[in-house]
This record gives C-alpha cells, sequence and structure tokens, in this order.
C-alpha cells in the first residue's frame, strides 16, 4: 500500500481518504450505522488509514460512528475532523474565535470517544476572527496533546499565507494541509491555491472527486437533481448560496466535461467514476482523494477508480479539455 507524507511533516497517510459525510443515525442517512461500521472495516482492512470526519456532518452524529467503528484499532488510524460549524444559536457558538474552537475540540473528543485527533482542521474561513487568535489556540490544542497536526478547509490562497506567517511569527503551529474541492469540473485551485500549498508545505486532500456526482453521470443536462439524491437535498435549503451551488454544478459546461469522461471510459472499457478517479489520483499535487462511499460496494468501486491505470494520453486529453 502506498502511503505518503502529508504536506510539510513526518505523518504518512494513504493515497485514499474515508469521508464521512454520509454517515448518521437519522432515518434521512445516507448510510446507516451497520453499514457505515463495514465501510470503514473494509476501507482500514485495504491498508488504507486515513479518515475524515467534521462536528457538522449530521449533526455530530458521523463522529460518534466513526468514533465507535475505529475503536479497537485507533492506533492504525490516522484521524481527522474539523471544527467552526455553528454548534448553537449564540453568537460565539461558530466560527474560528478562541471559544468556540475550544469547546468545538472538546465536544468532538467526547463523540469521537478519544482524547486526540491526530489532525484537526478549520472547516471554513473566518473573517470575524483575527488569524492570529486562531493560530494560537490552534497550537495550544497541538502542545495540550490534543491534536496531532493541524489543517484547513476552503481557505484562499491569501488566507493560508496569512495563517502560516502567523503560525511562524508566534512560533507556533502551521498548517499542513488543505481540504478542497477538486475535479474535472472543479479546477480553480490550480492556478493559485496549489502554489502556495508548494510553497508552504501543505499537502492537498481533494475532495468531490466526482464533482459531487456530476462526473459519475447521476445527473441529467437539464433535469433537476433526482429525489434522494445530495443535490436534491441542497437544492430543497432555503439558502439561496445553497441553491445557486446547485446551479452552478450543474451547468452545461459541467455536463460538456462529464461527456467527454464518458467517452474515455467507453474507449478504455471502464466507468466514468473510474477514469474521473484515476485523472485526480495521477495529479501530482493531490496528497490524498476524499471518496464518500454509501456502500462498501461503492467503496470498493471507488477503491478500484484510484487504482486504474488511466493512460498519458487519456489523462492528457482530460487534462487539457477546452
Amino acid at each position: 500500500m502506498p502511503y505518503t507524507t502529508l504536506g510539510r511533516s513526518g505523518l504518512r497517510v494513504s493515497r485514499a481518504c474515508l469521508g464521512t459525510m454520509n454517515f448518521g443515525t437519522d432515518p434521512q442517512a445516507p448510510t446507516p450505522e451497520p453499514e457505515a461500521r463495514r465501510i470503514v472495516g473494509a476501507f482500514l482492512d485495504a491498508g488504507h488509514n486515513l479518515i475524515d470526519t467534521a462536528d457538522t456532518y449530521r449533526g455530530g452524529t458521523s463522529e460518534e460512528i466513526v468514533g465507535r467503528a475505529v475503536a479497537h484499532r485507533r492506533a492504525d488510524v490516522v484521524l481527522a475532523t474539523k471544527g467552526a460549524a455553528p454548534q448553537g444559536d449564540g453568537p460565539n457558538h461558530r466560527g474560528l474565535s478562541r471559544a468556540h474552537l475550544t469547546r468545538a475540540l472538546e465536544a468532538s473528543l467526547r463523540r469521537l470517544g478519544t482524547d486526540y485527533v491526530d489532525l484537526y482542521q478549520c472547516h471554513v474561513p473566518d473573517p470575524g476572527t483575527p488569524i492570529e487568535e486562531t493560530m494560537a489556540a490552534l497550537d495550544d490544542f497541538v502542545r495540550s496533546g490534543k491534536v496531532r497536526y493541524l489543517g484547513c478547509s476552503n481557505f484562499t490562497a491569501a488566507g493560508i499565507v496569512a495563517a502560516q506567517w502567523a503560525a511562524d511569527r508566534s512560533g507556533g503551529t502551521p498548517f499542513v494541509s488543505l481540504q478542497a474541492s477538486y475535479s474535472l469540473i472543479a479546477r480553480g485551485i490550480e492556478e493559485e491555491i496549489v502554489p502556495v500549498c508548494e510553497r508552504y508545505g501543505l499537502g492537498v486532500l481533494a475532495y468531490s472527486p466526482l464533482g459531487s456526482g456530476v462526473l459519475a453521470g447521476r445527473y441529467r443536462r437539464g433535469a433537476p437533481p433526482a429525489a434522494g439524491s445530495r443535490l436534491a437535498e441542497w437544492a430543497a435549503m432555503p439558502s439561496p448560496m445553497a441553491r445557486s451551488f446547485v446551479a452552478g454544478l450543474l451547468a452545461d459546461r459541467h455536463f460538456d466535461i462529464a461527456d467527454e469522461v464518458g467517452a474515455v471510459a467507453a474507449e478504455l472499457g471502464t466507468t466514468a467514476p473510474t477514469v474521473a478517479l484515476a485523472w485526480i489520483n495521477r495529479r501530482p499535487e493531490v496528497t490524498s482523494v476524499i471518496l464518500g462511499p454509501r456502500s462498501a460496494e461503492h467503496l470498493e468501486a471507488n477503491l478500484a477508480g484510484l487504482d486504474f491505470d488511466l493512460p498519458a494520453a487519456a489523462e492528457a486529453r482530460l487534462t487539457a479539455y477546452p
């Protein structure tokens, strides 16, 4: 099993990361606990070690399920979670302030049933909190032994630089990773963010490698998302931002790319998801690809996609697609 170091650190992680957003105990959760534990077991048995969750996934029940699933082999797991999302109605129950992050980490540790997490990540930027305060609080977590390494998610290039500078000025702990949306239909990080990550020592953890299902053929051009799908769930949210995000994903341009992926897959005698996953797994800037399976069978197919030997000509064709 190939492993690689996470950014400028000595932490060795698998090229596949298990994303657990689907895990939950509510009736609407795509993956109930028995299947979630089956997925975790299959992932670890295959030799992979990086598992990612967040305090906001399914109201915290994803963390609870993950904690129970890895309890008997905790030392073999690189366990990652995230904080920043609202955990209450009060003004100090969200964001990247010391006040909120301290409560958020303690709550995550309780749900995960562990006394430390290997990678603690700022889920989203917080323009209302000085980055110096955030990095100082995170450094305290590391010094206390409750966190081993630090990362961020959805940060801009400028935000990454500011965070690394703040840590350097105080002699604190820097970020070693960035989670970012990255796929054949979401390549915005290539221009500025990837070079900044390379310069400041952050490994890239790529989420939504199938473009939230667009590259897997789960959606149709000009048609609304099917009932029960993740995009249908987001489209039903009262947030205009969520609806706008869904509309952006279902743009004609993205379906053009999906059609090209499908054409390459047909020529190679495989599936579109396999080709899309193989493409991103070959990107040199990517440390680990975050998979979000709903079942053990789905996980098996995703892992096979990462292992697929995509011909160089096919890779170049997709990379250069206009």
